[in-house]
């Protein structure tokens, strides 16, 4: 291995144990409702709306999801959206994760308050 390359290789897995790993990909438990509460409304309230109200993307309160089953909603979660900002959530998040989320949102238990 020469120089540059050593120093890449080390460069890079400095930064690797610097990201945050997620809970479900790290073998822990599942991450607890305040947890995901905060994921949702900070994370999916960057592009969704703080309150959910929408933003760059679509609103997530129950009177703009009533048509969408919690396993639609859990389907776009877990495999994002092709061609959109929406990512797949997936390797980051747990199945239970996801149906817990897709579920609150229906049920609109997320919404903050503001």
């Amino acid at each position: 291995m020469g120089t540059n390359a050593g120093w890449r290789w080390k460069l890079g897995v400095m930064l690797l144990t610097l990201l945050p790993i997620p809970a479900s990909a790290a073998g822990n438990d599942v991450r607890s409702g305040p947890e995901l509460t905060n994921l949702v409304l900070q994370d999916c309230g960057s592009c969704h709306g703080m309150t959910l109200k929408g933003g760059l993307g679509p609103p997530l309160r129950p009177e703009d999801l009533h048509q969408l089953p919690a396993e639609a909603i859990a389907a776009i979660i877990r495999e994002g959206v092709p061609d959109t900002a929406m990512p797949p959530w997936k390797p980051l998040l747990a199945p239970e994760e996801i149906d817990w989320i897709s579920r609150q949102l229906k049920a609109g238990t997320l919404v903050s308050p503001q």
